[in-house]
């Protein structure tokens, strides 16, 4: 299926920037070495893929701090609000980044958040399974299922595209029929019952630093109840995945040789499995990655609502993927980060209850979202152009 991993293999892409820097130590080097030029620090900030994002996610701040300043936005409960809505399509984004930087796309993640929602309840309150075993069982399915989407990708060479749309009606459908030949019903409830006496339930759901945030509203800094409880009870257990996610995202793509991986697959997966990348097991890791994310995204979902639901997760491959191009990521892959692609979600998600707080017809979230996915993509495309000076 692939080459053997050879322990060398990253060496050819990481030990060119060492071997330019002693030749350039080098008295009476050839100057004129196109290979050698120096690069300017705002050439290097130019190229970062994530600067669009940032510079949306500031200008989006600054609208709204305009338009929706004094409408509770920005207190305590209001920052809760839009961060927790960033970080559930936060945590999807992460890992679709590197799917994404590596040539391939997963449309079936909307489909997998709805079944794994199912595998998690229905077993749980149907037949009696502890609710850890149902979570733990819920990733170990998807990462066979994310498994074999990647290996068909590989096998076929059919587009990941196709794939994953054929397993996003796949997944569909068996959550519906299942669903409604188990319970009649095509959602279940009363999963919270069983979320307190978990020994696991607590890192999906509820709210972390409590007590900080008691402790801010007893000292005036956050807006409090009658009763002296703060109206933002804690941070949403969701940012902190989200934030854990992005860096471990961040962290492999930058200072990991399966990083240096991903960015040639998905640069040249041919010039790469020449060099001893192997392409078609870094593909499939990404897809079992993929699909335990929603797995993730599927067990906060649950756990927190106390439910689930057949229609879970619908258009949300599209809004990571949205999330993901945002951020700078290339649709044909090579080129992208983690962290842009979180202030993608950012973005998103402040735009989405920004609107409900102006007052806005929240029909007009999705023109605007469009209308940003189109700009994000000119401006992305203009500033690449501009730093490497092609026309």
């Amino acid at each position: 299926m692939s080459q053997p991993e050879n322990p060398a293999a990253a060496v050819p892409i990481q030990a060119a920037p060492v071997q330019a820097a002693q030749v350039q130590a080098v008295p009476g080097s050839a100057r004129g070495d196109e290979r050698l030029r120096h690069v300017s620090t705002w050439r290097k900030v130019m190229t970062r893929p994530e600067l669009g994002s940032i510079a949306g996610t500031i200008l989006v701040f600054i609208f709204f701090l305009i338009v929706a300043g004094d409408s509770g936005m920005f207190s305590a409960k209001g920052m809760m609000n839009f961060l927790e809505v960033s970080a559930q399509l936060g945590i999807l984004a992460a890992v679709a980044a590197l799917l994404m930087i590596g040539g391939e796309f997963d449309l079936s993640v909307g489909s997998m958040i709805a079944f794994s929602g199912m595998v998690i309840a229905i077993p749980s309150l149907i037949w009696g399974w502890p609710l850890w075993a149902c979570i733990l069982f819920a990733f170990a399915l998807s990462a066979l299922i994310g498994f074999i989407n990647g290996l068909i990708v590989v096998r076929t060479g059919l587009p990941s595209f196709i794939v994953t749309l054929a397993g996003l009606f796949v997944l569909r459908g068996l959550t519906l029929a299942l669903t409604r030949a188990i319970t009649n019903r095509t959602q279940v409830s009363g999963v919270s019952e069983l979320v307190a006496t978990d020994p696991i339930g607590h890192f999906f759901s509820g709210d972390v630093l409590q007590g900080f945030f008691q402790w801010m509203a007893s000292v005036g800094w956050i807006e409090a109840r009658a009763d002296g409880l703060p109206l933002a009870t804690g941070l949403p257990v969701s940012v902190v995945w989200w934030v854990g996610l992005t860096a471990l995202a961040t962290w492999i793509l930058l200072r990991t040789r399966f990083g240096n991986w991903i960015f040639a697959t998905g640069g040249d997966p041919v010039a790469a499995r020449n060099v001893g990348v192997p392409v078609a097991r870094v593909k499939i890791l990404l897809f079992m990655a993929m699909a335990m994310t929603a797995t993730l995204f599927a067990a906060i979902q649950v756990l927190d609502s106390g439910s689930a639901d057949t229609l879970r997760g619908t258009q949300k491959e599209f809004e990571a993927i949205i999330a993901v191009v945002v951020g700078g990521t290339l649709l044909t892959g090579g080129y992208g980060s983690a962290v842009g692609a979180s202030f993608g979600a950012l973005i998103f998600g402040t735009v989405q209850m920004g609107i409900f707080y102006t007052g806005v017809d929240t029909d007009w979230f999705k023109v605007f979202l469009g209308i940003m996915v189109l700009v994000a993509v000119l401006f992305n495309n203009y500033v690449r152009k501009r730093a490497t000076g092609s026309r």
